[in-house]
């Protein structure tokens, strides 16, 4: 029996900076981010939208474009780093946002939860919800990723934000992709990127050397909560090489082969915290498990990486790059990073694109390396379904993101630091942020969302 994939359906912020715009701002070299990094837009969360909305969004989609009948829905399983709540998962928003829609208790017996593991947390959902339609095939089940990817202004990080959720539809017998059974992980606890608890002292923020209560904070220190991470941009990198290699290598102890897997891959689907990161990234595997082997292992680390250098400036590498990895590049450069989202976004930019250039890709396969700071690689493969076409009839990813809207910078830094009140485009056959209760004791900070057509 065949899992995986039988419908997607996607949601990204209408609202853009172009990169060139930032980098004009920030006095970087226009060409470096666009030509080097391969950024073209930076998606951003519009004043009425957050996680919640996003996932809204896609699962509406979802269900709406595939008729779903949510009582054959037994999961609704979410992977997100941007979540709103220490205790109240996405995933129980919107199941109350589907039920509004689609009818009171229509899923009142469907299992929900999300899956916090920095970028890689929708695949562990996706696995776990394939794990279970293996179990019960009668069963189904859909996973949502959602996220904002925002970093501080001005940081190293700031040009590769961006916002937007999809979610996926888990059966038997899928219509799109079919995942083989082989799933190798590599994991490493590391401080690479994180989002930890911060505080500053009361006195500091009060003058008030007497811990008196300040706004019902009886503790010394307030705590304070940022979307913006800790990062360590190149250990971060050479984290996600060394967790992608080794999940690489231990995927082929379990195929039980010596030959080279990548070149059985028709694409390869990465995660892409920015457009280009796959293809910088992918160079250390390429060489390594080259038909002809290229290192001898026995260089040291200056040498080592020159030679790595020299592997990615080559024409056959680009031409590798150009066949199995551009394809899922294209939606990057458009949307910025999606955190969960983004592997799974270059596995529906592949898909549009040879959708849009009547490629037929059925029964080929592709090849997926996941990454999540923290952190934890997963490698794993599918294979794509003769109905694959026509479950992507409906889904026009380019040309909607063709209708983003773009902004001024100005507009964008009011937006980073919310200082922007007003919405900036009209909300439209969506879910919106309506309010966040600030009055009710028992209440304080519950978000509520309403559907606006």
């Amino acid at each position: 029996m065949k899992t995986g994939i039988d419908a997607i359906a996607f949601d990204v912020a209408k609202i853009h900076l172009p990169i060139k715009t930032l980098a004009i701002a920030r006095n970087i070299e226009p060409e470096k981010l666009e030509k080097g990094l391969g950024l073209l837009k930076m998606t951003l969360p519009d004043t009425h939208q957050d996680a919640v909305v996003f996932g809204a969004n896609a699962l509406t989609k979802l269900i709406i474009d595939n008729q779903i009948n949510l009582n054959e829905i037994s999961r609704i399983y979410v992977g997100t780093e941007s979540g709103i709540d220490s205790s109240k998962p996405i995933a129980s928003y919107l199941i109350d946002l589907m039920e509004q829609k689609f009818g009171e208790d229509s899923l009142s017996e469907c299992d929900v939860v999300d899956f916090t593991f920095a970028c890689i947390g929708g695949v562990d959902a996706l696995q776990n919800c394939i794990d279970f339609v293996k179990l019960n095939p009668t069963k189904k089940a859909i996973v949502v990723t959602t996220d904002f990817a925002k970093y501080d202004l001005n940081s190293t990080g700031e040009y590769t934000q961006g916002a937007g959720a999809l979610a996926m539809l888990i059966t038997s017998n899928p219509k799109i992709i079919a995942f083989d059974e082989n799933w190798a992980t590599s994991t490493k606890g590391v401080f690479d990127f994180f989002k930890p608890y911060r505080s500053l002292s009361k006195q500091a923020i009060t003058q008030n050397a007497n811990n008196d209560p300040w706004f019902d904070n009886l503790e010394a220190e307030i705590e304070i909560h940022k979307d913006q991470p800790v990062f360590d941009g190149q250990y971060s990198n050479q984290c996600y090489m060394d967790r992608t290699r080794n999940a690489y290598f231990s995927f082929k102890k379990l195929k039980n082969t010596s030959d080279s897997v990548y070149t059985t891959w028709k694409s390869i689907i990465m995660h892409l915290p920015y457009s280009f990161q796959g293809r910088r990234m992918l160079s250390e595997i390429y060489t390594l498990d080259a038909k002809t082997p290229i290192l001898t292992g026995n260089e040291d680390a200056s040498e080592y990486q020159n030679k790595l250098k020299e592997i990615s400036k080559s024409d056959e590498y680009k031409t590798f790059v150009a066949e199995k990895l551009q394809p899922a590049e294209i939606a990057s450069s458009l949307i910025g990073n999606l955190y969960t989202g983004s592997i799974f976004m270059g596995l529906l930019s592949t898909l549009a694109h040879f959708y849009d250039t009547k490629n037929e890709i059925s029964g080929t396969k592709f090849g997926f390396l996941a990454y999540g700071s923290g952190s934890k690689s997963k490698v794993f493969e599918g294979t794509i379904q003769p109905e694959w076409e026509s479950a992507l009839t409906n889904i026009a990813l380019f040309e909607t993101l063709d209708r983003s809207i773009e902004i001024d910078f100005e507009t964008y830094e009011k937006l980073h630091k919310k200082e922007q009140k007003q919405s900036i485009r009209k909300p439209q056959n969506e879910w919106i942020l309506d309010k966040i209760e600030s009055d009710i004791p028992n209440l304080i900070g519950a978000r509520y969302y309403k559907w606006i057509d």
